[in-house]
């Protein structure tokens, strides 16, 4: 089975940008979607980003869009979270996820149902 590993997280001050990775154990030309997700103290994880990886279509949750960017690099087996302009409430534990093959619309890429395998996240926070 796959494995992911996020990394890239760490302090940043507001206004300030990160790029996380996600490096997948094989091949994600196979896969359906890779997503990224976030879990703020006290709150459920929500769906921040995710591509396509067959049509390379992608989404954005409203409260990042024009400051998050997903990339992908099949030859690093990797999927990115460019992150620009930060704010506090974007201090997260950020987590990548894999869809392996179930078809889905481009809302239903921010749910995290339809994810099979998780990384282990790692932790964002915008913090002066």
């Amino acid at each position: 089975q796959v494995q992911l590993v996020e990394s890239g997280g760490g302090l940043v001050q507001p206004g300030g940008s990160l790029r996380l990775s996600c490096a997948a154990s094989e091949s994600i030309n196979g896969y359906y979607s890779i997503g990224w997700f976030r879990r703020a103290p006290n709150t459920g994880r929500e769906g921040v980003s995710a591509i396509n990886l067959r049509h390379n279509t992608t989404f954005y949750a409203d409260s990042v869009k024009g400051r998050f960017t997903i990339s992908r690099d099949d030859t690093m087996n990797a999927v990115y979270l460019q992150m620009t302009s930060l704010k506090s409430e974007d201090t997260a534990v950020y987590y990548c996820a894999v869809n392996i093959g179930t078809p889905i619309t481009v809302k239903a890429m921010g749910v995290q149902l339809w994810y099979d395998v998780w990384g282990q996240g790692t932790q964002v926070t915008v913090s002066s």
